[in-house]
């Protein structure tokens, strides 16, 4: 599973190497660009299904996910989740609203009552996708797990507080404070481009995603 999903993460050219800052603040010389990915569906339906993959013995009703990359990722999780199970597995979306994920669209009663499978691309330090789990518990519905592409922080199903985690690449990315940054230190430019770069450079606070 980890192999198929490297492959198709590496020939959408997903891995970057430079000078990045992180959301948490800290440099590094490696990034994970997610966005590459999302215009290759075939390379989307192939890792969604391997997501799918992880909860397809579980009774799952709903895919939630969060605004943008999420909706993507709970249609093709529910279709391949659907085409497992011989059920209708429906898919929604959270977004995000003056710094807080909330349901619109009557989504909320969609998810209420019903056993929910929360998506993510790739989880930093898990803030989204507890924040997703805990706004789907506040709807009254069931959080079964969470599935993601890739998981490069030290986030676990406990810290999550939910009953199974499962990523398809875990990797864990080498970062300094930029105190310590021997990026810095050589003077080798941020990119601005990706990541929280722009914000570092302008001596800005970088936003909370």
């Amino acid at each position: 599973m980890e192999r198929d999903a490297l492959e198709a993460l590496y020939s959408a050219k997903t891995f970057m190497t430079g000078h990045f800052v992180y959301a948490s603040g800290m440099h590094g010389e490696d990034y994970i660009n997610k966005d590459a990915i999302y215009p290759h569906t075939d390379k989307i339906s192939d890792l969604c299904r391997l997501m799918a993959e992880g909860f397809k013995r579980e009774w799952i009703e709903v895919v939630v996910g969060p605004a943008m990359g999420g909706i993507v990722l709970s249609q093709w999780v529910a279709y391949h989740l659907s085409n497992m199970s011989g059920r209708k597995i429906l898919s929604v979306y959270a977004e995000k609203e003056k710094g807080h994920f909330i349901f619109k669209r009557d989504y909320s009663k969609i998810v209420a009552g019903k056993n929910v499978l929360v998506v993510e691309d790739i989880i930093n330090t898990g803030g989204t996708a507890k924040d997703i789990v805990d706004l789907v518990r506040s709807v009254d519905g069931r959080v079964f797990g969470v599935s993601a592409i890739c998981n490069r922080g030290d986030a676990t199903k406990e810290s999550l507080d939910v009953p199974e985690l499962i990523s398809l690449v875990d990797i864990k990315l080498i970062s300094w404070s930029p105190n310590d940054c021997p990026l810095c230190q050589k003077g080798v430019p941020v990119n601005v481009e990706f990541g929280k770069g722009r914000y570092f450079i302008n001596g800005g606070i970088i936003p909370i995603d």
